[in-house]
Order: structure tokens, then C-alpha cells, then sequence
């Protein structure tokens, strides 16, 4: 099976995902849970750092390869998923449930995005 996803394509979503990802305590109803919201930023920023190395059409400093970006985004993915039990908010159902579906959606990217590398 083709992965549908081309590398241009995940770039916008990356750059759409980004400021969502920071909004969402607000946007959800759990910035009273301040590890959740802690980490909301502080994945947001990796992601925008991520992003802008990346060696694609968006990236700004080309020094991380399209294949790891892809890696990247499956184990934040992977630890997105498990943060609710690490951090201690797994009783928290807003936030637990913003992370298992933030978490759900980068192992997706990761997946189904073309692996191919710039010229």
C-alpha cells in the first residue's frame, strides 16, 4: 500500500498542528492542569524546532532528514500517548483525551507520510 501523504502535504499540517497544540488547554478546558499545560508548550516548541530543521521545502536550517523527522513524529506520538500516566493526569478526561488523540494523530503522520528525501 502507498502511503497517501507526500512530504509537502505534512509540512502544512506540522505548521497547522504547531500553534493548535498550544492552544488547546484553553481551547479544551484543562489549563487548571498544569503539567498537561506545560507540556502542550514545551511539545509545541519542539515540534516548531523539529520542523524548522528538517531537511524539507519548509525547513529553514536543512540538517535533519525527512526520514528521522518521520521517526521524530512516531516516538513524540508514542510518548504523547503514554503522558497522561507519566505526568499524572490520567483522571483528568479533557486532557487525558487531548493527548491520547494528539498522540494518535503523530504516530499517524509519522506512518502514512511518504518517506521520500529532498535532492
Amino acid at each position: 500500500m502507498e502511503k497517501p501523504i507526500s512530504r509537502l502535504m505534512h509540512g502544512v499540517a506540522d505548521f497547522a498542528y504547531i500553534p493548535a497544540i498550544s492552544i488547546l488547554p484553553e481551547a479544551v478546558g484543562f489549563k487548571q492542569e498544569k503539567s498537561a499545560v506545560n507540556l502542550c508548550r514545551a511539545l509545541s516548541g519542539g515540534l516548531l524546532a523539529t520542523g524548522l530543521m528538517t531537511r524539507a521545502e519548509w525547513g529553514l536550517v536543512k540538517v535533519i532528514p525527512f526520514k528521522a523527522h518521520l521517526m521524530s513524529d512516531v516516538a513524540v506520538g508514542l510518548f504523547t500517548l503514554s503522558a497522561p500516566w507519566l505526568f499524572g493526569f490520567a483522571n483528568n478526561k479533557k486532557a487525558c483525551c487531548t493527548f491520547l488523540a494528539m498522540g494518535v494523530s503523530n504516530v499517524l503522520a509519522g506512518l502514512l507520510t511518504k518517506d521520500e528525501e529532498m535532492e
